[in-house]
């Protein structure tokens, strides 16, 4: 497990690698975040029953376990080409504005590019994402299985010209959850 100490406008937290027990403390995350309709989005198409790409999911935390950001990276591919699909990215709404998303960004690219990945993509609000240079100009030939504004599918070369062949429809390539890896996390969901 790596862990990085951020500090940041009086907040001070750590990013770690996500651990098995950060289930239940993400989700519930992510659904106050994301609100109810997260599991409709195109992205939840590729991301649906697969585990996130190797060492490519991390936590921030401002407490022994408290956990207050999460983002997860995904193996997905289109054209015969690799991409890492990025989402979502979630800080809890308590401390936003403290920098906690934008270390979060930089941990999961930084990490994305020294394992050797082309490419990340994301569907997000093209503003915020600027600053890390995603752009949608490099997902032009590129096709969510499901509905997308075009502005908002956005992608970051972490090698030039990666982005400049795949073409089509993004389909997911990662590992896929064990139906009873699937069942138990479920399980643990719903008793929460």
């Amino acid at each position: 497990m790596t862990s990085d100490l951020m500090i940041f406008s009086e907040t001070s937290f750590v990013i770690e690698d996500e651990a098995e027990g950060d289930v239940l403390a993400r989700e519930a995350l992510l659904d106050r975040a994301m609100g109810p309709g997260r599991r409709r989005k195109s992205s939840e198409k590729l991301r649906r029953g697969r585990l996130p790409s190797a060492e490519l999911a991390f936590v921030a935390r401002n407490g022994p376990r408290q956990v207050i950001g999460s983002v997860r990276l995904w193996d997905v591919a289109a054209g015969g080409k690799s991409l890492l699909l990025l989402g979502p990215l979630a800080v809890d709404a308590s401390i936003e504005g403290k920098g906690v998303g934008s270390a979060l960004m930089r941990h999961a690219i930084t990490r994305a590019k020294v394992q050797g990945h082309g490419a990340i993509i994301l569907v997000g609000d093209a503003p915020y994402y600027r600053r890390f240079g995603f752009t949608a100009e490099t997902t032009g030939a590129l096709i969510m299985p499901g509905p997308v504004e075009r502005d908002r599918f956005l992608g970051l070369e972490l090698k030039s010209g990666y982005l400049d062949l795949p073409a089509g429809l993004l389909e997911a390539s990662g590992q896929r959850l064990s139906r009873r890896v699937a069942r138990d996390k479920a399980a643990q969901l719903q008793a929460a």
